[in-house]
């Protein structure tokens, strides 16, 4: 099994339904009970469950001094409104109250027990168990296809060694942003010492019974088993839009709880019923042998079609496993405990690729994860303008620190924060909230925001006004704080050389 982990970058920029909320609620709801059923699975013996994938902007997140401090303050303030909620007068309300007071409290002490020093040292002791093994991927989560050569090259190794620096080891298997590929990719992910990544079901026209080579070379992609993984989570239905499930949508906006299950498909917010986990536990287990059924047919089906032992990549975003969907981590463990049982061998890719679940090379096309299973939601008409300004800003960006860097030995700070502006302005999920309305808003100001900073410390910089592009680029670095270890020397050259 797979997981992905990413959240857009959003410390100091403002609340819900934008802001830091989404990482507390994440952190809270998913981040604690996914680390807790690997804690419980490791300390049982398992190994090589899953391969987990952090991205840079994520760990960033975990390990920030002032994130952390502010989630502790979040989970408090979820424990004084569900006291709140348990003394209304309302009997649902109370009921709903009691459950999230209890809830807060648990989450309250695994956080002051595990989490206070950030998730790398969560991290770091999971990796030590071997119970995962961690996917890595470029800082700043671009959409690495449409990226300009020299960053993409940048950014990968970058967010490599950032994943080194605050994990101790170095991953082999990234999970790129999107599950963006264009041909050639593979050159620079061996270049980097990567040797495996993720793909879609569809770029391996739905084959997804051996990882594949990649034209030729040793690169080994993966593809996501849509069969198996639909069965979970799909653009359609799901085992999380069972009626007796909480329901993620529908607010008590008085208390801003989730105290309704879902009740059905087509029924309205104000018609949903109250939760009641008494109703959850015999649907997930009905919805965890069904999925362990699923996965073993399709086991059986696929190795008898290729004629050798076949594998089924399942793999899902982290989120679902609680904040999308409340029951999934109590799914999670029940599934990772049951395969076994009935004959399932479970392993992460990096043991797949170990073990030979590996066939004929293959030449992979343009694609991605996203809708269309191409680039139409990162390059679309309705993202021109966001496409048209990251390759205007990228353009100003490398012409000017190349300017500052010709011939210089010392770090320059200045070239450091136009690097990192650009990085932040092409994040692929500004065009990717704007192309699913999904605070659009919000997503075209940080990439104009970003891009304006990027402008005006080059416009300074390149005038030979040095100490007013020395002042902006502290001020925006002060706004941000993004990957204050990022060194603009290490940007490939013109002619593709490291200075």
């Amino acid at each position: 099994m797979v997981l992905h982990s990413h959240l857009p970058w959003l410390l100091n920029h403002g609340r819900w339904p934008v802001g830091e909320e989404w990482l507390y609620q994440s952190w809270a709801h998913c981040y604690q009970p996914v680390f807790g059923v690997l804690r419980r699975l490791a300390d049982d013996g398992f190994t090589d469950q899953l391969s987990l994938g952090i991205t840079p902007v994520l760990a960033a997140q975990l390990d920030d001094p002032a994130a952390t401090s502010a989630m502790h303050e979040w989970l408090a303030s979820w424990q004084l409104r569900a006291m709140e909620a348990a003394m209304d007068d309302d009997a649902d309300r109370r009921a709903s109250g009691h459950r999230e007071f209890r809830a807060a409290a648990a989450a309250l002490a695994d956080f002051e027990t595990h989490w206070r020093h950030g998730g790398s040292p969560q991290i770091r002791s999971l990796l030590a168990t071997g119970v995962v093994e961690l996917l890595g991927g470029p800082l700043a989560h671009p959409f690495q296809p449409l990226l300009d050569d020299r960053l993409r090259r940048l950014s990968l190794r970058e967010g490599l060694a950032d994943a080194r620096l605050r994990w101790g080891s170095t991953p082999t298997g990234i999970w790129a942003p999107e599950c963006a590929y264009t041909p050639g990719m593979e050159r620079e992910y061996a270049a980097a010492g990567v040797g495996h990544f993720m793909v879609d079901g569809p770029t391996l026209h739905g084959d997804t019974a051996l990882g594949r080579p990649v034209a030729g070379g040793d690169v080994v992609a993966f593809g996501r088993d849509l069969t198996v993984s639909y069965r979970v989570w799909s653009p359609k239905a799901g085992y999380p839009g069972h009626a007796a499930y909480r329901d993620f949508h529908t607010y008590d906006h008085e208390t801003g709880f989730k105290p309704y299950r879902v009740t059905g498909r087509n029924v309205p917010g104000d018609a949903k019923k109250p939760y009641d986990p008494s109703l959850v536990d015999p649907v997930l287990d009905r919805h965890v042998d069904d999925f362990v059924d699923s996965i073993r047919a399709r086991l059986i089906g696929e190795s008898e079609r290729i004629g050798r032992p076949a594998l089924v990549v399942a793999a899902f975003d982290t989120e679902l496993y609680g904040h999308w969907w409340h029951e999934g981590p109590v799914f999670l463990e029940r599934l990772l405990r049951r395969l076994p049982e009935a004959g399932v061998d479970v392993g992460t890719l990096a043991t797949a690729r170990r073990d030979g679940f590996v066939g004929a090379p293959v030449e992979l096309g343009d694609s991605s994860w996203g809708s269309g299973k191409d680039w139409r939601v990162w390059e679309g008409p309705q993202v021109h303008h966001l496409v048209q300004l990251n390759t205007e800003v990228t353009a100003t960006a490398l012409d000017s620190i190349d300017k500052r860097l010709d011939g210089a030995a010392a770090r320059d700070t200045t070239a450091d924060q136009i690097l990192r502006e650009t990085l932040m302005t092409v994040q692929s999920d500004w065009p990717f909230m704007v192309s699913k309305d999904t605070a659009a808003g919000y997503a075209q100001d940080r990439a104009y925001k970003h891009a304006h900073a990027t402008r005006e410390i080059c416009a300074a910089a390149d005038a030979g006004r040095d100490e007013q592009a020395a002042r902006l680029a502290r001020g925006w670095r002060r706004a941000d704080g993004a990957f204050g270890a990022l060194d603009a020397r290490r940007l490939p050259t013109r002619d593709g050389s490291v200075r």
